[in-house]
């Protein structure tokens, strides 16, 4: 019997587990008749390799390949994968060898990994039309408003007061966690106060191209997929550039694209960059992004992130000292979701724990993003492991003293990286890389600096590798 190092529950392996239970789980031998596997265990695997995948392929390639990709059966020796038959596909031809390291990472041992269609692909559920509460907190009213993003936020006010008649399409683009999505529920809001019979409709694009996919390869009508899309009065997007690159999926939004606007009907799009940055998508689709009005949305200043603090301890009836709302602000610069997190967890240790509002508590709230003592963020690591991975250099050869252009390049981007999401001084970068003279850093900050702004090619990298490491 060959036991796997895996540890489950209470911290044991996962075979020894088996056995307490009064299974037996013989890993990487054949199993008895009898043998069976605990599933709610072998999910908790499962949800480890995925996790394991994520790290191993960018955001877009798992979005678009493994997110709906499921676990059928596990009998010990063979796991069984599935999922539509188009993705099983290109999921065997490309992506087979990594999924099966990755199960091998997380359990131990080799598997034999099946990757099947369905014999009947379950109907994906559509994606909704917003259904917006009295009680919503994404509106207008609760959206706190800087120099960051203040003309984002005028686009989307405008679009909601007279949709179809103003700026249509509306583009925003701007990093996650910025307030993307928070801006199109303001505008369903405000649509819905005004017209409440409006036919508002939201999807995400990966869900647009995955009911089409499902239209297409199931042979269904789609006429009913056109006149769902092309009949609403609102359609809003959200993370539009993972159509770019995607043929079929271009083509019936470059149509679904133009009925609407010839009805006057509403767009809303959103992206993580802007059109010109889109290198695969359609010239025709990028003129039409392009045609309405195109509005960013930048990381928010000290004072904004300040007043989003404070508006999310009020909403949840925190008396936020003014010391404590600027040490969070302080502390997290490019992320508003991980601004309110940080107070929702001051919020937990409050009710859990009778803690009172304060800079200890803040500490505690903001733990996970931020080692304790040492400003130092936890994410350098992540940092460092990412564009080693990137580049396919090793870790050490970027924290080392080597001056090979293909080992000096990566220490400079990962130089500029750390000082964009970090509050580290040039000083404390040059420590993380063994350097006694700052000077480096500077250099590096400088030269990577001047090549984001001329090449889009190392523009695009760096936006993935900070992608990649942010925390959600």
């Amino acid at each position: 019997m060959v036991y796997s190092r895996v540890y489950g529950k209470n911290n044991k392996p996962y075979n020894e587990y088996y056995l307490n239970c009064g299974y037996v789980a013989q890993f990487g031998a054949k199993a008895e008749k009898d043998t069976r596997i605990e599933m709610d265990l072998v999910y908790e695997l499962w949800e480890g390799v995925k996790a394991e995948i994520k790290r191993n392929t960018s955001e877009t390639i798992y979005a678009v390949w493994f997110e709906n990709l499921k676990l059928d059966t596990f009998d010990g020796e063979t796991v069984v994968l599935t999922d539509d038959p188009f993705r099983c596909k290109i999921l065997n031809e490309k992506f087979y060898d990594l999924i099966g390291e990755c199960f091998e990472k997380i359990m131990g041992f080799k598997v034999k990994v099946c990757i099947q269609g369905e014999a009947e692909i379950t109907k994906k559920p559509e994606p909704k039309e917003i259904k917006l509460g009295e009680s919503n907190e994404y509106n207008f009213e609760n959206f706190i408003v800087g120099d960051s993003n203040k003309f984002a936020h005028a686009a989307a006010l405008a679009v909601a007061t007279d949709p179809g008649h103003t700026y249509n399409p509306l583009f925003i683009h701007g990093n996650s966690g910025l307030g993307k999505t928070h801006l199109l529920n303001a505008i369903c809001v405000e649509i819905r106060k005004n017209n409440p019979n409006a036919h508002i409709i939201y999807v995400r694009s990966e869900d647009f191209m995955n009911e089409l996919i499902d239209y297409l390869q199931n042979k269904r009508d789609t006429s009913v997929f056109h006149n769902k899309y092309r009949n609403a009065d609102i359609l809003l997007v959200d993370d539009v550039q993972f159509i770019a690159g995607k043929t079929s999926t271009e083509l019936e939004f470059f149509h679904t694209f133009d009925t609407l606007v010839k009805a006057k009907s509403q767009i809303v799009l959103t992206s993580d960059r802007p059109p010109k940055e889109m290198a695969t998508l359609e010239e025709r689709l990028r003129n039409r992004f392009e045609s309405g009005l195109i509005a960013d949305i930048q990381p928010p200043d000290v004072e904004t992130r300040i007043a989003i603090v404070k508006s999310k301890a009020k909403s949840l009836n925190i008396e936020l000292p003014d010391t404590v709302a600027l040490f969070i602000a302080e502390k997290i610069k490019s992320n508003i979701r991980q601004l309110e997190g940080a107070v929702k967890n001051m919020q937990a240790q409050i009710m859990l724990h009778g803690s009172e509002p304060n800079m200890a508590t803040a500490q505690i709230a903001i733990r996970d993003i931020f080692s304790e003592g040492d400003p130092t963020p936890v994410l350098i690591d992540k940092i460092i492991d990412e564009v080693a991975r990137t580049y396919g250099v090793q870790v050490s050869d970027i924290k080392s003293k080597k001056h090979d252009a293909k080992f000096t390049y990566p220490r400079h981007v990962a130089m500029y990286i750390i000082k964009e999401m970090t509050p580290l001084t040039n000083k404390k970068v040059a420590e993380v890389f063994g350097l006694t003279d700052h000077s480096s850093v500077m250099y590096a900050v400088k030269k990577i600096t001047n090549d984001r702004n001329n090449n889009y090619s190392i523009k695009t990298i760096i936006a993935d590798i900070m992608k990649n490491v942010k925390p959600m």
